[in-house]
């Protein structure tokens, strides 16, 4: 049974004309458990002597070539031919990792029949079990190419009654489980949810929204539901209003799982089945659910102009995903606390993180922001143990470079402007409109908020690896960076152990470390400390035995070579940051932490 909203009104099925062809889906999952499902392409219409077919290597808002190709089996291609009864094969072949060529001399219906198999669980593949069916239009669907400007429908066929379909593409008049895409780029845009799922409806500013969620835990969906209306009406102030008729959630409760994916009408969670009791875990949650929602502006309308068509055949790039994650991301832990679902000291706490984060990520001296974002096809979601070493995430810094622009922005407008006035004038110039911003442009934007020239600021911040002047930001408002406490911490040694399947692993060694000098790698097997054995539990507390600048003997299996390493020990380094008001802040200062968070100095100490 659909569970389309009632307020959508549906749409009246497609005709064959003389000028384009007529394409039909239909998405069938008669055996879930074997976690493939069933796809049949219906073309009518075909004025061509062959049909080229491509399925997109990666999916809008995942910067990555996923190769979904790899998952179609069993494919086929059939019509009709002459006064034949029975369809007849036709010939076809593979151009390409992702391209499928059909011979259709004379033919003008065929049908093309695949499998795909779907079993991976996140916010950007396709899952299918006994439990429920969920699928992106890009990991599942092909696309022809010069034709996807051209309406599709889908028929989704349940594999039992009782399962229900999720889903903003508009339903067909009178085609039960049909619904019509105007174009791929929209049947891309909207993932579908098939099963025995929870659905709660809810409202918000006089439009309908939905929870669709498939999985059990803990959830509070009252609360959940409550709370998320207070994002939804935050981020509308902030833009003027919602662009869309209708919103659906769709949550994941999984084991262990995390993520999001945006999309301009509906956003796909992933999350832990019972990580909403505990008030931090809960937090980060509705920092998710600010996060994607968030996007249905910035990068789904707002996006630069490498992202303003997409090329589903290979990377786009562009150097402004900071902007688009990285403002994203800063806005994520801001609008709760504007929403009152946590209080400024909370707010604070959770900002402390993201730059504790950021400062102990050695990578932010090696790899400058806009290359992080020009890069995150071959980086950001293939780490390795060495990531950290040598890349920074466009999400973190770009985080970081717009608290400082939303701190400078203030600063030089007396707290008249701030960065949501930029976020309100690229919607006004680009993002209604869906044109593309350049880096140009987006910087031009940016300078006209804060009325003045940042060829220095932009250089530093996203060209260079030189530290970010959190301090000097921060001073304006009343605040200082405090790093923790090192005087009881072991000696610095640039490694981080962990005991894996009973073993003594190291899992990272930082650069230049006192363990990378002595030539300890990543994947050695931690023996013994000065012939003493030692567990990854032992390890810091056997450090605190010794002083920096002591050498100590660290027997280890290097590929099953014993070896005995001299690492001698450094100075502590902190793990954390704290942000703190300063002590006697001038009254400039309260009053300009008061117009950024509309509390007190005095209110967070």
């Amino acid at each position: 049974m659909p569970d389309a909203f009632t307020e959508t009104t549906p749409v009246r099925p497609l005709s064959t004309n003389a000028t384009a062809a007529v394409l039909h889906y239909t998405v069938a999952m008669p055996r879930p458990e074997t976690h493939l499902f069933e796809v049949t392409l219906q073309v009518a219409g075909w004025r061509s002597p062959r049909l080229d077919l491509k399925i997109p290597v990666w999916t809008p808002g995942s910067y990555l070539v996923r190769e979904y190709a790899r998952h179609v089996q069993d494919f086929s291609a059939a019509a009709i031919l002459g006064d034949r009864a029975k369809p007849e094969k036709l010939p076809w072949q593979k151009v390409s990792k992702n391209h499928w060529q059909i011979q259709t001399e004379g033919i003008s219906d065929l049908t093309v029949h695949y499998r795909v198999f779907a079993n991976e669980l996140t916010v950007r593949t396709n899952h299918l079990d006994s439990t429920h069916g969920y699928f992106n239009g890009a990991a599942l669907f092909f696309y022809i190419p010069g034709l996807q400007q051209q309406p599709i429908r889908v028929t989704i066929v349940p594999p039992r009654a009782e399962w229900r379909i999720s889903t903003t593409l508009p339903p067909v008049l009178d085609e039960p489980h049909t619904f019509v895409a105007p174009d791929f780029d929209t049947l891309v845009d909207c993932p579908v949810e098939v099963g025995e799922h929870a659905v709660y409806h809810f409202e918000v500013l006089g439009k309908p929204h939905q929870y669709a969620i498939w999985g059990t835990g803990n959830a509070d969906l009252e609360r959940i539901i409550a709370d998320t209306r207070k994002i939804i009406e935050v981020e509308a102030e902030l833009f003027g209003g919602l662009p869309y008729e209708r919103y659906l959630f769709l949550l994941h409760l999984s084991s262990q799982g995390f993520g999001g994916l945006e999309h301009k009408n509906s956003c796909t969670l992933n999350y832990s089945r019972f990580g909403f009791r505990a008030s931090d875990r809960y937090n980060r949650f509705m920092q998710l659910v600010a996060h994607e929602f968030f996007h249905l502006w910035n990068v789904k309308r707002i996006r630069p102009k490498a992202l303003e068509t997409f090329d589903y055949d290979k990377e786009n790039y562009t150097p402004s995903l900071w902007f688009s994650e990285g403002t994203t991301s800063y806005y994520d832990l801001m609008i709760p606390y504007r929403a009152g679902i946590y209080d400024a000291k909370t707010y604070l706490k959770e900002l402390s993180k993201e730059i504790t984060r950021f400062l102990t990520t050695p990578g932010r001296n090696v790899q400058p922001l806009a290359e992080s974002s020009f890069d995150a096809w071959i980086k950001l979601y293939r780490r390795d143990a060495n990531s950290d070493n040598n890349q920074i995430s466009y999400y973190l810094k770009g985080e970081m470079v717009s608290l400082l622009l939303d701190l400078l922005i203030r600063d030089r407008t007396q707290n008249h402007h701030s960065l949501d006035d930029v976020l309100r004038q690229l919607w006004e110039q680009f993002g209604k409109d869906e044109i593309g911003f350049t880096p140009e442009q987006l910087q031009q934007v940016i300078e006209s908020v804060a009325g003045t020239n940042l060829d220095a600021f932009f250089y530093h911040c996203l060209y260079t690896t030189e530290e970010l002047p959190f301090d000097t930001y921060l001073d304006l408002f009343g605040l200082r960076l405090q790093p923790e406490d090192v005087t009881h911490h072991p000696p610095f040694t640039g490694m981080t152990v962990k005991t894996e399947h009973g073993r003594e692993v190291v899992k990272f060694v930082i650069y230049d470390s006192p363990a990378q000098r002595a030539g300890v790698d990543i994947g050695d097997e931690v023996l013994a400390l000065n012939s003493l054995r030692v567990t990854a539990e032992q390890w810091g507390d056997r450090l605190k035995d010794y002083q920096p600048g002591d050498t100590i003997e660290l027997t280890i299996f290097h590929q099953d070579e014993l070896k005995t390493c001299s690492v001698q020990l450094e100075a502590p380094r902190p793990t954390s940051y704290q942000l703190v008001p300063l002590a006697q802040p001038t009254e400039q200062q309260q009053q300009n932490f008061s117009d950024w968070l509309g509390v007190d100095l005095a209110d967070v100490r």
